[in-house]
């Protein structure tokens, strides 16, 4: 039940700024809120339509993959796609901005076994794993469809949900790239065996399922992960140990009702914002006890409202700000009020 210290927020329609030289957004696939405040987002060009593209009359040109906006909602900086020293993603999606401002880039095309680390000015600086190479869950060579990132700043290591195709949280060294370790659900061994459709009358899953879409680090050391279409968020310790989890919205079906997990600005990080892009809501928890304390939005195509919402972040002002795929091809800024 909303208490009077709910986070409330409402929706800023003209956030961003209109896009430079007729630029059109596709499907928008990952967000960032870097230390600066700076919003970074990973769109797919490639999901334009011929119409969207300009090719049937004027119209629009497809922006490029990687934008990054101001507060204000003004472009600071645009860059991506293919190059000579690193196989950029069939289909983009999530993004992460580190402390160093390096920005990591993953994809869930069935090739994309791999995740990039470039500079803010797109100046390429490592690859881990290569298209193609997936060996599955307990590859520590290879990602398999790898879906979101956040790095443990004290301890330099990179955390990446992997993914659409495999069923982990593997963990690397942030600068070089090298293996540290990996876990499943329950902090188990991952395996790629084909699971029976999920049934929220079932007893839960001891594997994840397609995808691991997100995973966060608390100021407290816990590791958060989205298991999508489990319906669920779990809990861990870095190394792995399993802590608890949660269910959201357990009836939900198709794509599933956690679609990722944002944790509130304030020093204690009181409140957990899970974005669900199956009910289209965005979900607040109280984080240390892990109930649905509210939920705003809903589907529709105006401001403030979802459709396919995909990704959320916060700035330091805890303002949110959220993405959307399919068609919604979006993001958006929602004020703090409280």
């Amino acid at each position: 039940m909303e208490s009077s210290t709910t986070p409330q927020f409402r929706v800023d329609p003209f956030w961003p700024q209109p896009l430079p030289n007729n630029w059109m957004l596709g499907q928008v696939a990952g967000l960032a809120v870097s230390d600066s405040d700076n919003i970074w987002i990973v769109h797919r060009p490639s999901t334009l339509d011929a119409r969207q593209r300009g090719e049937e009359g004027m119209c629009c040109v497809p922006a490029p993959p990687v934008i990054e906006f101001a507060p204000d909602g003004s472009v600071q900086r645009s860059w991506g796609g293919p190059g000579e020293d690193y196989e950029w993603p069939e289909s983009e999606h999530g993004i992460y901005v580190d402390s160093n401002q390096h920005v990591w880039i993953g994809g869930n095309a069935a090739a994309d076994s791999h995740i990039l680390k470039f500079t803010v000015d797109g100046e390429f600086i490592l690859q881990i794993g290569r298209a193609g190479q997936s060996g599955g869950s307990n590859d520590t060579d290879n990602l398999g469809r790898p879906a979101g990132f956040t790095v443990d700043e004290d301890a330099n290591e990179l955390y990446v949900a992997d993914g659409y195709g495999n069923r982990r949280i593997i963990v690397f060294d942030n600068t070089t790239g090298a293996y540290k370790r990996h876990w499943g659900a329950y902090g188990e061994t991952p395996h790629d065996e084909v699971l029976p459709p999920y049934s929220p009358d079932a007893e839960p899953d001891r594997q994840y399922r397609s995808p691991v879409h997100d995973v966060t680090i608390s100021t407290d050391g816990l590791v958060y992960v989205a298991d999508r279409t489990n319906n669920r968020l779990q809990l861990f310790q870095k190394d792995g140990t399993f802590v608890r989890e949660v269910f959201i919205r357990p009836e939900t079906l198709g794509s599933g009702s956690v679609s990722g997990v944002t944790l509130s600005e304030d020093f204690e990080q009181r409140w957990l914002f899970v974005p669900d892009g199956t009910n289209n809501v965005v979900w607040i928890l109280d984080r240390s006890t892990l109930d649905v304390i509210d939920q705003f939005g809903r589907l529709g195509k105006y401001a403030g409202q979802f459709y396919r919402l995909h990704n959320l972040a916060i700035d330091s002002g805890g303002n949110l700000y959220t993405t959307e795929v399919n068609v919604g091809q979006r993001v958006q800024k929602f004020d703090r009020l409280r």
